[in-house]
């Protein structure tokens, strides 16, 4: 259990591609940071967002950490630039 403190976030970030449609393997130093993610833990102090959001930072924003085994990125709250809430839909019958 991670517990995250102040105004940080924690985010489980896009899995990156390490092929390209042609084929072409890309060593893991020339791919991309993700620049979204799902936030899987927040601090006391973080308002408006929650656990299991989808979120859109800078690439460069925050730090990468590994914790058990997983690829995870710990960042400021204002360096999210948007969240993306999954709606539940209803049918109308």
């Amino acid at each position: 259990m991670v517990i995250v403190l102040g105004t940080k976030v924690l985010i489980k970030g896009k899995e990156s591609l390490d092929k390209t449609e042609g084929g072409i393997y890309i060593p893991d130093n020339a791919q991309e940071k993700p620049a979204e993610g799902k936030i899987i833990s927040i601090g006391e102090k973080v308002e408006g967002i929650t656990e299991g959001d989808h979120a859109y930072f800078g690439k460069y924003a925050g730090t990468n950490v590994e914790l058990e085994g997983e690829e995870l990125i710990v960042m400021e709250m204002g360096d999210i630039l948007a969240i993306v809430r999954e709606i539940a839909v209803r049918e109308v019958s």
